[in-house]
């Protein structure tokens, strides 16, 4: 078969010319540790698992270690990594917060309950540091997964952060898209042996799946609160476990036999075999890293700067080789009594230290070999590398630290300097856009079936990121001050670009509230001293003296 014929272009097929990654995805163990080849894991699933292992071994320096014996002595210098944490904090901003846009013209009352109870839950439930975690794992291997659930105990939705690794949905043969939603959704994992405690190797798997509902095998339909119409669906969740040597090889993840099957109890005792939640929703967020189209899973960030990022750790290993042979030059000697060892007499060792004084004869040299031209070439390759590293990842050099910003001729220069990367954060954000409101929405309507919330129509709620870029604050507020003054700014507007700018205001509209009242308390001071100014010029000297002795009494007094 042609090379071509084989050619499989697809969200991992950047990893492509990788053979751990090829063994893997044909359904072959290989170098890959995991589940990536395991028996039970859907052919369609083994090329993301196995792209999911090699980002993972780059973030973590150990890229090499798919190279065989060729990648033992690789230097990695930790650029995979540098270039997702930075990725992380461009995307996420300096600030993270709820809003809930729009509420103020429908119900104030109603959003300010929802947004309060919103803001308490994400404090409880450390919503910012698990979406840092998240959101690190969606831009290193290109997905990430919340999962949401009622606790009892706590009395409030719980948050969990799933490796996507584990995330498996049974998709329709045509695929299901970023707007689409899988009706059946499996997190499954291999759970290794403790040959100590006796416990074998097992499988387990659980599972959410949305079906009608039933009494006995006859349908019937439901009213949640968040909802006026009745419904006929709901969600069904189903923990089992296998021993790994009852898993039929023959059996996908969703056609696992439950004859071996042992199903898992909650906490409240509940047989978990299709135990039905009460929603009519899967209380599980996919989120990509990129805007996917039709495809379901995102695309990580250092996708397609793989084969970059195996030049340049050759090329730092070709820099510290030539780097040791400078600092320890090749030395040949001639003519030179070196000494030798009494029992063989044969020469021993020769090793160049400090001080060190070798007598050559009448004909005896001493030569070296320089290779300090060859490093600096090395050193030279390796920044080539670094700029094209930038250009790829579209994280300018000042992010990266390759450029040092005193030495950007200008703001303006390093403002543009930025556009690839204000590219590239808009639309991750975009493939964010419809994932937090839907998690949010799923908190409340979990509020409202756990009893804290009424029944009703829950508002939009949203995870506004804050701004991640350097900005001149002197004149973003002289541009706002002199919009405002000229009337083609409004003053709330004015306030939001202030925000943005890195000025320390939580609330736009809060804020103008603030300011409007100031400006109305100044207004009546004024209006005060403006009458007390006109009352004194109609009165008499020593009627003015005399009022004005009253009005410092008065003063002091206060």
């Amino acid at each position: 078969m042609r090379r071509w014929q084989q050619l499989i272009i697809d969200t991992w097929g950047a990893l492509a010319y990788k053979p751990a990654f090829q063994e893997a995805a044909d359904g072959r163990t290989g170098r890959l540790p995991g589940h990536a080849g395991a028996a039970w894991v859907p052919e369609t699933d083994r090329r993301r698992l196995a792209a999911y292992t090699v980002l993972a071994a780059y973030d973590t320096n150990q890229a090499a270690a798919l190279l065989g014996e060729d990648g033992a002595d690789r230097r990695e210098y930790g650029d995979p990594a540098l270039i997702v944490n930075q990725t992380l904090s461009h995307l996420l901003g300096e600030t993270q917060k709820i809003t809930l846009p729009g509420t103020a013209e429908q119900d104030s009352d109603l959003g300010s309950e929802r947004e309060t109870l919103l803001k308490e839950w994400a404090d409880s439930e450390h919503l910012w540091m698990r979406m840092q975690h998240a959101e690190r794992t969606a831009v290193l291997l290109g997905d990430t997964v919340y999962l949401v659930a009622w606790s009892r105990l706590k009395n409030r939705p719980v948050l969990q952060t799933i490796d996507p690794g584990f995330y498996f949905p049974v998709l329709t043969d045509a695929g299901l898209g970023a707007d689409d939603y899988p009706e059946r959704v499996h997190l499954a994992w291999e759970v290794p042996a403790g040959p100590a405690a006796g416990q074998r190797s097992t499988l387990r798997r659980v599972t959410y799946e949305l079906g009608p509902i039933s009494d006995n095998g006859d349908p019937r339909s439901r009213r949640y609160p968040w909802s006026t119409e009745p419904s006929d669906r709901t969600c069904y969740l189903t923990d089992a476990e296998w021993d790994l040597e009852h898993v039929n090889r023959a059996e996908g993840i969703d056609a696992l036999s439950l004859k071996h099957a042992r199903f898992r109890t909650n906490a409240d005792g509940d047989l978990l075999n299709r135990l039905d939640l009460q929603l009519d929703f899967i209380p599980i967020v996919h989120v990509p890293n990129t805007i996917t189209g039709p495809e379901h899973f995102g695309q990580s960030s250092l996708m397609t700067a793989a084969q970059l990022l195996d030049d340049l750790g050759a090329a730092d290993t070709d820099s510290q080789r030539a780097a040791a042979t400078t600092g320890s030059p090749i030395i040949g000697l001639s003519g030179a009594r070196l000494p030798t060892d009494r029992k063989t007499g044969q020469p021993l060792p020769v090793q160049v230290q400090p001080g060190m004084v070798w007598p050559l004869g009448d004909s005896g040299q001493l030569s070296t070999v320089d290779t300090s031209a060859q490093l600096a070439e090395m050193r030279s390759y390796v920044e080539v590398l670094r700029d094209r590293l930038s250009v790829v990842s579209r994280l300018p050099g000042s992010v990266l630290g390759t450029v040092d910003p005193s030495q950007v001729p200008s703001g303006y220069a390093m403002r543009l300097s930025f556009g690839p990367l204000n590219a590239m954060v808009r639309s991750m954000r975009l493939a964010r856009a419809a994932k937090y409101p839907l998690l949010l929405k799923m908190v409340m309507r979990l509020y409202q079936a756990g009893g804290v919330l009424p029944a009703s129509s829950n508002p939009r709620a949203d995870v506004a990121f804050g701004s991640y870029l350097p900005s001149d604050q002197a004149g973003t507020l002289d541009l706002v001050t002199r919009g405002v003054q000229a009337g083609v700014l409004s003053l709330e507007t004015g306030l939001r670009m202030l925000a943005e700018g890195g000025f320390p205001i939580e609330d736009a509209a809060q804020e103008l509230q603030l300011i409007l009242a100031e400006k109305e308390a100044a207004a009546v001071r004024q209006s005060v001293l403006f009458d007390e100014e006109s009352a004194a010029a109609d009165e008499g000297p020593d009627d003015e003296h005399r009022t004005r002795h009253e009005r410092t009494t008065s003063a002091r007094a206060r």
